[in-house]
């Protein structure tokens, strides 16, 4: 599909799962560096019961890379997906927002006249623990190139401990997507600019967004379930219990043996979820 950005139009793609018809949608958001084939997964276990749609954000996956570094930020991205939203014509929306998508998702469910219904926010809160994005930032935009996929697959695994223990298979299953043929190797799917918004005035913006992040979640009223991941370096102790004790109140679930962020591809991370939107 089309969107707009300032000086022109860009192409979003989407993955899209279960009957086209459905009225209940859920519309599933991946991470920084991510793109929206991790929820795979997920959306094989919701699709009997709903329809998923999994975009990949401008600059990731097969949606367009933009001219403009400076546009890789949350109100492009709440554009776009508002844009979506028109597309898939919801009449019952639930959203899933891993790391950035729950960002994203925050800022949409806090809106006036929101159609989120029920939202998922996997390892992020309106505060964002500064270790966890500098560990971020210190890889976003590198350029590696890769041999093999099981060479990328290892240096991936190396890169994102915080998602936790996965088997070979999950692990492949996972980096596959990630990846895109380059002079008989392959690279990183996403636009190495992406890293650009990270390093300008990164401090400054940090800190009024969490200002901006908090407003928006205290205006949410849609039942609201809180994934952390235990040892999660993005999503303090503090700041998710801050978010059972306003706006709506989070359900807070605490994942053992997992950082930043669960990928939603185990068993009991799916039933959690799959529980919680079809409650």
């Amino acid at each position: 599909m089309q969107c707009l950005h300032p000086g022109g139009l860009h192409r979003l793609a989407y993955w899209e799962w279960g009957d086209p018809g459905c009225d209940d949608v859920v519309v599933c958001v991946h991470g920084l560096t991510r793109q929206g084939r991790d929820f795979d997964v997920l959306a094989q276990a919701l699709q009997p019961q709903r329809r998923v749609v999994c975009p990949d954000l401008p600059g990731r996956g097969e949606s367009d890379w933009l001219d403009n570094p400076a546009l890789y930020q949350l109100p492009q991205y709440l554009a776009d997906l508002v844009t979506l939203l028109a597309r898939v014509h919801a009449r019952r929306l639930a959203w899933v927002g891993t790391s950035l998508g729950g960002l994203i998702g925050m800022a949409l469910a806090g809106l006036r006249h929101s159609p989120v219904q029920r939202l998922v926010l996997n390892d992020v809160g309106p505060a964002l623990d500064p270790r966890g994005l500098l560990r971020i930032a210190s890889y976003v935009g590198r350029n590696m190139h890769f041999a093999s996929v099981e060479e990328a697959a290892a240096s991936l695994r190396d890169i994102s401990l915080g998602f936790g223990p996965h088997t070979d298979a999950q692990w492949l299953a996972l980096t596959r997507p990630m990846l895109r043929p380059e002079g008989g190797g392959w690279r990183l799917h996403y636009d190495p600019a992406l890293a650009q918004p990270l390093t300008a005035g990164a401090a400054q913006a940090l800190a009024a967004g969490e200002l901006a992040m908090w407003q928006a979640y205290d205006q949410i009223t849609a039942p609201t379930l809180l994934l952390r991941g235990e040892q999660s370096d993005i999503l303090s102790v503090q700041t998710a219990q801050a978010m059972t004790q306003r706006g709506p109140r989070a359900r807070w679930v605490e994942l053992p043996g997992v950082g930043h962020a669960p990928t939603l591809v185990q068993p009991d991370q799916v039933d959690i979820v799959r529980g919680f939107l079809l409650a």
